[in-house]
């Protein structure tokens, strides 16, 4: 057995809507064709292919990180991203690697998920933030 590659995500939403809204609408990936399950959800994909699934629960758990800590994407644009996370008032966490290393922003979805964006080191710097 050797693993090749991630698959995808699953998170689970008490509000499938605004889970929809916030990856497709605000951070970009498409709703596209999933199974037709017995519980309600989304496949969001991502260049043709489905890497975040999202399921339904009624009842979430309090600890919403649960045992996983996070799910991290490769991004492009960098200044225009953390500008549309301030126009929503989110919170965010912008990290770069020690020794001039990729950017790493934190941010956490509408129900609690942990995402993490990982930028080319190359990537400018967004406004008010220092290089490092």
């Amino acid at each position: 057995m050797a693993i090749q590659a991630m698959n995808h995500f699953t998170v689970l939403s008490d509000d499938l809507e605004a889970t929809k809204e916030f990856y497709c609408d605000f951070l970009g990936l498409d709703v596209g064709w999933r199974p037709p399950f017995a519980f309600p959800g989304w496949w969001l994909y991502a260049g043709g292919t489905p890497i975040l699934h999202v399921i339904h629960r009624k009842d979430l758990p309090a600890d919403r990180g649960g045992v996983l800590d996070h799910m991290a994407f490769s991004a492009t644009d960098l200044p225009g991203t953390v500008k549309k996370l301030k126009s929503r008032g989110l919170d965010y966490d912008l990290r770069r690697l020690a020794g001039g290393g990729i950017w790493q922003l934190f941010f956490n979805d509408p129900c609690g998920a942990k995402v993490e964006f990982d930028f080319h080191k190359d990537e400018a710097a967004p406004e008010g933030h220092a290089e490092a």
